[in-house]
């Protein structure tokens, strides 16, 4: 193996384009009439979750431009700009929503492509305020591809994606994204292999914390709102709410 092919962000990259080619293959056999039927995200239609994809694509390449530049562009506009993007992309035929999605995907690869080692380093500015590494951008990316292919209920469950994606993101989500939040309960999250995260808010009400168990793709798709967990083993007489991502 190459020292390139060793590199992280390549092997990122490579996973983005994988994926998109799925997103993609999966998309084609819609219909128009398809695109504009409801979405498994509340409010969402299939082709308002198919332009926020293109827009993120368009989005993420603002951050990387800023990293490779080291000059402050925003990710978005505003929050109503990123929302009127999207309310106004989603009507639109199949064919159009292809093309949006491969050439935002385009411009999405050519941008982390001509970043230079030195770049990936860097702290970018993403949503809300929230910081992070340029290297990360590549795995958010993926995440948006992944689960919101998912969202489109076109016949991929969280158990169909790529079991590398589905344990790298429940160490994210269970290991980084809820840690600590006050609005999460105490959680210890086991998977059947034995991995375990023990989340969510640490002063736990009474010293409870509620245990939950099963494989990383059921425990993902519930910990992301993808599922209601109902197969999942658990230490109380029912799983406590989470938060959406947000």
């Amino acid at each position: 193996m190459t020292d390139q092919a060793k590199d992280p962000q390549v092997q990122d990259l490579a996973a983005v384009r994988e994926a998109t080619g799925r997103l993609l293959a999966a998309v084609r056999k819609l219909d128009d009439a398809a695109v504009r039927e409801p979405s498994r995200l509340p409010g969402w239609s299939r082709g308002h979750v198919l332009a926020h994809v293109a827009r993120n694509a368009d989005a993420l390449v603002n951050v990387l431009t800023s990293a490779r530049t080291s000059e402050r562009i925003p990710m978005y506009v505003s929050t109503e700009a990123r929302e009127a993007d999207i309310e106004r992309g989603a009507g639109r035929p199949l064919a159009a929503h292809l093309e949006d999605l491969a050439h935002s995907a385009d411009g999405f690869n050519t941008a982390a492509a001509a970043l230079h080692p030195e770049a990936w380093q860097r702290t970018v500015e993403l949503r809300n305020g929230v910081t992070d590494r340029a290297s990360n951008v590549l795995f958010r990316r993926l995440t948006e591809v992944e689960l919101h292919h998912v969202d489109l209920g076109i016949g991929c469950a969280v158990e169909d994606l790529p079991a590398s994606f589905v344990d790298r993101h429940l160490d994210y989500v269970a290991g980084e994204r809820f840690a600590g939040r006050p609005d999460v309960p105490a959680l210890l999250v086991t998977t059947e292999d034995g991995r375990s995260w023990r989340t969510g808010r640490e002063d736990a009400e009474g010293g409870e914390v509620t245990a939950v168990g099963g494989t990383a793709a059921e425990l993902l798709a519930w910990l992301t709102g993808r599922a209601d967990g109902a197969g999942l083993d658990r230490s109380a007489p029912a799983l406590p709410v989470l938060p959406p991502l947000g």
